[in-house]
């Protein structure tokens, strides 16, 4: 596999090769099995039962807010921004979690999870997350390789996937006493 790198943009290191065309592919194979199963079969959807409408859809909602969030200001921050030359990223949703775009994937198919409690929606969502999750770690090996040690400290310092409570709990306060100064 080879790296694909973005013309015109000598700032960004570049990602794998196939890592759009994948997320393209797992999108649509998404989007089948959840609408399929969903609206038309029902042959998974058996927790539709036992999890009230009200939570299913207030919960949704709340986890596609937050995934579009992720993913719009991530995309912002790279693409938007261009740089002088290639840098670690660290302010922003990237302060947060490493790869906040993913991430924001990953929450966007768990939204939409909630509404129908698909399992068979479940088992692609698994799926998309173990590639989303190659595709990082391979991204990650070439940052490494171009930034180094900076680029380790920033692996040691803020989560692949998962934020940390407690940082984000210390960037409210932080944000709230800088305001009060």
């Amino acid at each position: 596999m080879g790296t694909k790198k973005h013309k015109g943009r000598p700032d960004l290191i570049g990602e794998h090769k196939i890592g759009d065309a994948g997320q393209a592919v797992f999108a649509i194979l998404f989007l089948i099995v959840y609408i399929t199963d969903s609206f038309i079969f029902g042959f998974s959807t058996f927790f539709n039962e036992i999890v009230p409408n009200i939570i299913r859809v207030v919960a949704g909602i709340l986890v596609l807010i937050v995934a579009g969030y992720f993913s719009m200001t991530g995309m912002k921050i790279v693409f938007d921004e261009v740089r002088d030359r290639p840098e670690v990223i660290r302010k922003g949703v990237f302060s947060i979690v490493r790869h906040p775009v993913y991430f924001g994937e990953i929450l966007l198919y768990l939204g939409l999870l909630l509404f129908s409690m698909s399992i068979a929606s479940a088992f692609i969502w698994i799926m998309t997350i173990i590639f989303l999750n190659y595709i990082a770690r391979y991204e990650e090996k070439i940052l490494v390789d171009h930034f180094g040690d900076e680029y380790k400290t920033y692996m040691q310092e803020v989560p692949m996937w998962l934020p940390k409570i407690s940082g984000l709990i210390k960037k409210k306060i932080g944000s709230k006493q800088k305001i009060k100064n």
